[in-house]
């Protein structure tokens, strides 16, 4: 009784303290996802004597070996609830993602998405191998580096009233082709960490692994989802038609349903469980507005993924930013993030039209830069199964973090130069 009394009190006081912290930031025009992990750090590392927040809470971090207290335990439902707000989150990402947008994207959005891809890890891998020397944290660096935030940069577009533009269109369809790629390197960088040696076997095996579960969805949801739902259409419209009442399923639990069942099978065959409910919201995509998924899975997930960012915060450890090496790599790493997807997206946008001004070419660089919350996950995934130390962890939180703080602003100036005559932006719109 006494430990359910502590977890409730503990879980609603976190709540509120991360609603708290994302309404802040936002009045700032900043993603309240910041606001959250802000939060997170100060609950972990605050302290005024004796007392800390941590203690008050009775929240404890085990670390290896360590017998299990009821502070333990509390912190292993933050956990569970942080691991089902990622996996919720992707979900709804994938229900945003339309497979015949994703196809029908176009050269210009393939080329920036994959050399988006290419610079970032090779530039994260290189950098972590010749300062730190091990390649399973320099694999997850470069697979963090690799992100982009798809829901950041299109409420950046959307607040902007600038969806229409050629650039918005590239921007959101290359993001979304950048995500797929950046699922398929997680799951060779996960299955390469897990097996303890890089093996090109191993990588082969992963790789054909991953393809094959990312393009059977895609065959499922450009062939098959259609025909169930013109079937389940047709019965709705007979039952009309008889002057019978249509049954109607509750479409949201079975959409939950897919998604769990998805993300255990990814995490069975060897890939990230957030690949599987990302590539289920991808089968609800095409009617997701229609059966109003999307909005019933905001408030579901929006409760769950606040443990996940004030978990992100509760890992980083302040004391270790106060290293010069570390500080210095931070530096680095954040610098070579933003200029990698800025130089790989607009160098590859305009490969793909030549009729792109640079103009175009410099908000698509911008529009790909943030990586929010994907790339803290990616390091999540590296911390919980131990092929990423707690010191690179803080350092890829800080580039995610930082990308994302400064990539809004300049994208939001780059578009009032190019469209200053067609786009009139309102003090209201201003992010």
């Amino acid at each position: 009784m006494e430990f359910m009394l502590q977890l409730l009190f503990t879980m609603a006081v976190l709540f509120v303290v991360s609603r708290i912290g994302s309404v802040a930031v936002s009045r700032f025009g900043l993603p309240g996802l910041i606001g959250e992990i802000v939060m997170g750090v100060i609950i972990a590392n605050v302290t005024i004597g004796d007392w800390s927040l941590f203690s008050f809470l009775d929240i404890t971090i085990p670390g290896p070996g360590q017998e299990m207290s009821e502070g333990s335990h509390v912190y292993t439902v933050i956990k569970v609830f942080s691991e089902l707000g990622v996996i919720f989150l992707l979900f709804t990402v994938g229900l945003e993602t339309n497979v015949k947008d994703l196809l029908g994207s176009g050269r210009a959005a393939m080329l920036a998405a994959v050399l988006g891809v290419v610079l970032p890890f090779v530039a994260g891998l290189a950098i972590i191998m010749a300062t730190d020397g091990n390649m399973n944290h320099a694999l997850f660096m470069g697979a963090a580096m690799v992100a982009t935030s798809v829901g950041i940069t299109a409420r950046i577009i959307k607040d902007m009233r600038l969806i229409d533009t050629r650039e918005a269109r590239i921007i959101i369809a290359a993001a979304v082709i950048d995500d797929v790629l950046g699922m398929i390197v997680l799951a060779i960088v996960k299955g390469v960490a897990g097996s303890g040696e890089i093996s090109i076997t191993d990588i082969i095996t992963i790789t054909l692994q991953a393809v094959v579960f990312v393009s059977g969805i895609i065959f499922v949801c450009k062939f098959i989802v259609p025909r169930i739902y013109n079937f389940f259409q047709r019965r709705h419209d007979a039952a009309v038609n008889a002057g019978k009442v249509p049954y109607s399923a509750n479409k949201l639990v079975f959409a939950i349903i897919v998604c769990l069942i998805m993300a255990a099978f990814a995490e069975f065959i060897g890939l990230a469980a957030i690949i599987g409910s990302f590539l289920a919201g991808m089968l609800f995509a095409e009617h997701a507005w229609e059966w109003g998924l999307e909005q019933k899975m905001e408030s579901i997930t929006t409760f769950f993924i606040s443990f996940f960012f004030l978990n992100v915060g509760f890992q980083v450890d302040i004391h270790a930013m106060t290293d010069v090496t570390i500080i210095i790599i931070t530096l680095v790493i954040i610098a070579v993030a933003l200029v990698t997807k800025f130089v790989g997206c607009g160098f590859g946008a305009k490969m793909g039209d030549k009729n792109l001004d640079k103009d175009g070419r410099n908000i698509i660089g911008v529009g790909m830069m943030p990586r929010g919350e994907v790339g803290i996950i990616v390091a999540s995934i590296g911390l919980s199964s131990g092929a990423m130390s707690s010191e690179l962890y803080a350092v890829v939180v800080l580039m995610s973090v930082a990308t994302t703080i400064i990539a809004p602003p300049i994208l939001s100036k780059l578009f009032r130069k190019k469209y200053k005559e067609e786009y009139t932006i309102l003090g209201e719109d201003r992010i």
